[in-house]
């Protein structure tokens, strides 16, 4: 493994699992000043080897990425992702774990037990927090008396194989952000489902502020799209167009057209200035940046596993069968 004693040196990067997203991860880390994309490993030998081609690296096994890295990305199926970051962990490699970060509770606070013991930096990927729009809210909101938020994650059905419910694969990132954006306990949740493609969730904090939650896999228009009301204005958040609007008050009036007396009251827009960018590479440059400085990463393990509790507790709600009162 590459010595990285020095903020300026790049560092080796790696991506274990190179299906649609962890190619992704590959394209990305191919373009990064400060990364080296050593190499791709996937259990489809085949698809390590088109993905590496394509991006100007190299198909390895497992072990010998491991050998060659200082960073990894984690994108292989939920189900493998304890196993896998815990390899990455025991080698002292920095590792990216793509969400859901596990699929057990435990399994993710023993991750983040073992990662802190062994100073490794571990990063989880709720990629909507690295989105241009969503760190313009983040520095609004603070100022704000929120009454609601609401969130819509819609889309249609995947055309790839995918074992998590909407809640896990969706609604995940809404609930991350949410949690980012409230600065109180949750009071309570409520939750329906249509099935394990959508789900709705009300959630009600120490506060006093609510929110909305809808995530879909049955939508033929795809969403995402967060709205605050507050005291003072309404603030509409476009994730995909990376587009933030603020909507004012304004006083009514009176005016006269034609002899005719009417009323009209507009509301005021601002519309901040986002610098549009791709939210997975910001995502992995500050991942580089925490992982070569040994400082904190943006979304820590703490804060998927919080994730994770909640979005639990909603998919035992929403979606195991409940008995009938007679």
């Amino acid at each position: 493994m590459t010595e990285t004693n020095t903020s300026t040196q790049r560092l080796d990067a790696g991506v274990i699992g190179v299906g649609s997203m962890g190619q992704n991860h590959a394209r990305v880390y191919s373009e990064l000043r400060d990364a080296n994309l050593v190499g791709v490993t996937d259990v489809d030998a085949d698809q390590a080897a088109t993905v590496a081609a394509e991006y100007g690296t190299q198909s390895m096994s497992r072990s010998e990425l491991l050998d060659s890295v200082d960073v990894v990305s984690v994108a292989v199926p939920t189900p493998y992702h304890y196993e896998t970051t815990l390899e990455c962990i025991e080698r002292g490699i920095d590792v990216l774990v793509e969400k859901p970060f596990v699929d057990d509770l435990d399994k993710g606070r023993d991750l983040a037990e073992r990662a802190e013991a062994a100073g490794v930096t571990l990063q989880v990927g709720h990629i909507e927090r690295f989105n241009p729009a969503t760190r313009v809210l983040a520095d609004i909101v603070p100022d704000l008396d929120v009454v609601a938020i609401d969130i819509d994650r819609l889309g249609p059905p995947l055309n790839r194989d995918n074992e998590d419910s909407v809640i896990m694969d969706l609604m995940v990132h809404d609930i991350d952000i949410l949690l980012s954006l409230v600065d109180s306990e949750i009071e309570s949740v409520s939750a329906a489902a249509r099935d394990e493609r959508h789900a709705t969730v009300q959630f009600r904090f120490e506060n006093e502020s609510v929110a909305a939650l809808t995530a879909s896999r049955l939508t033929q228009e795809k969403v995402r799209k967060l709205s605050v009301t507050a005291i003072s204005c309404r603030v509409n958040v476009d994730f995909i167009s990376q587009t933030v609007e603020i909507h004012r008050r304004s006083l009514p009036e009176y005016i006269e057209s034609d002899g005719d007396i009417r009323y009209r009251h507009e509301s005021v827009v601002e519309r901040p200035i986002v610098e549009n960018g791709e939210p997975l590479k910001a995502e992995l440059e500050a991942f580089i940046e925490a992982a070569r400085e040994g400082t904190e990463p943006l979304v820590t393990a703490e804060d998927a596993i919080r994730v994770l509790e909640i979005a639990t507790d909603i998919e035992e709600m929403a979606l195991k069968p409940k008995r009938v009162v007679q």
